[in-house]
């Protein structure tokens, strides 16, 4: 029997307009998903101006499944990220990258009929995940790649309890890197441009604090072992260069179309690696949900209702800065 479901869509002049996405009948392991939660990260602004369904930060509900789904049944909750599929023989599918295997398929470059912006949507079983059963789907959502893109980032850098942790920003990938790499047992140092949440910083289990504006250098008690920078736009390298310990893993997590700029000579006397990376591959993610789920790690979060007006609300609120820390639209019964 054919599915219809309703999805939320860009447009080339950054209308928001609802439509509806078909599918034929389930087919493989493909699962039908009831999408109860979104998270909104800044990635959809980016894409209102294209003609596709947002949104990638799924939490839902499992209503039916295909023939060949094995793991997944109704009732289940679930969630799924940035990448929908790979190609599963190549060597980065077979080593644990598939995030970067050539023939991967990724939010705003394949299934741009359907995200988690809407209704329902229909997703390859092995590109789900269950949701920890002490973690609510509202709870989820942001996870699915605010939390995956800072725990990759950590664990790509194969970052040590015994690490000073730095993390530029406090924003909707800044608070969750603050707890991931708290709990992780780091001394966490966080680089913000004023004092307006300094507290908040170190309830999340900062143990420094520093305004960056106006500073023309830092002073710090150590330097710092791995540095995530997750700011829109890419920070003053000088600045933090000369607080990275040598060895030292710097990790850019901003969005920027604009090219990387950095001092040359520090990086190649101090032995600074610069470690460039995207969401987690599937087991790693698999890790961060229930790493998260086990030292009760959640997003701060400002909630939207699943519908037109609450998508537009939602990533005006992300443009105008005012978001504290992760949208998250939350669908009605």
């Amino acid at each position: 029997m054919p599915i219809e479901f309703t999805v939320f869509k860009g447009s080339k002049d950054g209308t928001i307009r609802e439509e509806v996405t078909r599918r034929d009948e389930l087919r493989g392991d493909n699962v039908l998903v009831r999408i109860t939660h979104s998270g909104v990260c800044f990635t959809d602004v980016y894409y209102r101006n294209v003609d596709m369904a947002l949104g990638h930060e799924g939490a839902g509900i499992v209503e039916a499944t295909g023939p060949d789904a094995k793991i997944l049944k109704k009732g289940d909750r679930v969630g799924w990220g940035y990448e929908h599929d790979c190609c599963g023989h190549c060597r980065q599918c077979l080593t644990g990258w598939e995030t970067l295997c050539p023939e991967r398929k990724m939010y705003a470059g394949a299934d741009l009929d359907q995200g988690s912006f809407g209704s329902h949507a229909v997703w390859r079983e092995a590109f789900l995940f269950k949701v920890p059963e002490n973690m609510s789907n509202e709870d989820a959502g942001p996870l699915m790649c605010g939390g995956s893109t800072v725990f990759n980032a950590l664990h790509v850098a194969q970052v040590r309890p015994t690490a000073r942790v730095g993390v530029v920003g406090v924003g909707g990938l800044g608070h969750l890197a603050i707890q991931f790499a708290t709990k992780m047992g780091c001394k966490v140092i966080v680089f913000s441009g004023t004092d307006s949440k300094k507290e908040e910083a170190l309830k999340l289990g900062a143990s420094e604090f520093h305004a960056t504006k106006g500073v023309k250098e830092l002073k710090l008690e150590k330097p710092i072992d791995n540095l995530l920078v997750t700011t829109s736009s890419q920070p003053d390298w000088q600045l933090y260069l000369n607080v990275m310990a040598p060895n030292g893993v710097i990790s850019p997590l901003s969005v920027d179309s604009n090219d990387l700029k950095i001092p040359y000579m520090p990086v190649l006397s101090n032995g600074l690696r610069i470690q460039g990376g995207i969401v987690s591959a599937r087991q790693v993610h698999r890790d961060m949900l229930e790493f998260a789920a086990h030292h009760n790690i959640k997003p701060i979060k400002m909630t939207f209702p699943m519908n037109l007006e609450g998508v537009k609300d939602s990533l005006k609120t992300l443009e105008d800065g005012k978001m504290r820390y992760r949208g998250v639209l939350v669908a009605g019964n």
